[in-house]
C-alpha cells in the first residue's frame, strides 16, 4: 500500500467472510476509524454486549441520566480493551481535542464527556457505545484481507446504526451486491 492510500479504509465497514477461523469476528461488521502504515483500529457494529445495559454502565460510572435511555445498546467492539468504551457516533457532536472525525457522517469519541451529553440528552443524534475494540499492526489486516478474511464496503449510517444487529452481516454483503447465501467458508485463488 502506498502511502497516498494509507487511509483507504478509513469511514469504511469490514465485513468478516465465512471461515474466518477466529470465533470473536464471526459474521462481524466493523466499521474503520483508522487505518495507516502503523496499523488499523474498528469498533464491531453488529455485536450487542446482552450482560451490559447503557444505564448500568452509566450507573457504575456515577453519572445520573435525565432521559430514558432504554434503547441505547452497549456493543462488544473487540477484542483489545474490552473494558475502555468508545461511541462511535454522527459527525455533528464532536468534543475538542477528543473526538476523532472518520468521515463527513461518522466520528468517534472515547472520553466520558459523551457519555455525560447522552445521558443528559446532549449528546449525537446518533451513536453507538462499544466496549473494546478490533485493532491491527502494520500490515495485518492488509494480509487478511489478501487471505479472503474480509470484504471492504461503504459506510451506511443506516446500516451501522441501525437498531436490528442480527441483520446487519447480510444487509453489509447485500450493499456491496454479494447474496450471502453464495459464500462459501473455503477461498481460493484464480
Amino acid at each position: 500500500m502506498s502511502s497516498r492510500d494509507a487511509h483507504f479504509l478509513d469511514g469504511q465497514l469490514l465485513i468478516a467472510m465465512p471461515g474466518m477461523g477466529d470465533f470473536r469476528f464471526e459474521r462481524a461488521v466493523i466499521f474503520m476509524c483508522a487505518h495507516s502504515p502503523e496499523g488499523a483500529m474498528g469498533i464491531i457494529v453488529n455485536k450487542p454486549a446482552p450482560e451490559l445495559s447503557f444505564a448500568d454502565l452509566l450507573s457504575q460510572l456515577k453519572i445520573a441520566a435525565t432521559v430514558d435511555l432504554r434503547d441505547t445498546r452497549v456493543h462488544f467492539g473487540g477484542p483489545v480493551e474490552h473494558g475502555r468504551g468508545f461511541v462511535l457516533h454522527s459527525s455533528e457532536y464532536s468534543v475538542e481535542e477528543s473526538s476523532l472525525n472518520v468521515s463527513p457522517e461518522f466520528a468517534m469519541t472515547a472520553t466520558v464527556d459523551i457519555l455525560q451529553d447522552i445521558a443528559r440528552g446532549e449528546g449525537p443524534r446518533r451513536a453507538l457505545l462499544a466496549l473494546g475494540y478490533a485493532g491491527w499492526g502494520p500490515g495485518q489486516l492488509e494480509g487478511e484481507i489478501q487471505a479472503n478474511g474480509w470484504l471492504t464496503a461503504p459506510a451506511e449510517a443506516e446500516l451501522v446504526f441501525g437498531a436490528r444487529d442480527g441483520d446487519k452481516w447480510e444487509a453489509a454483503l447485500r450493499s456491496i451486491s454479494i447474496d450471502p447465501r453464495l459464500l462459501s467458508a473455503e477461498g481460493g485463488r484464480a
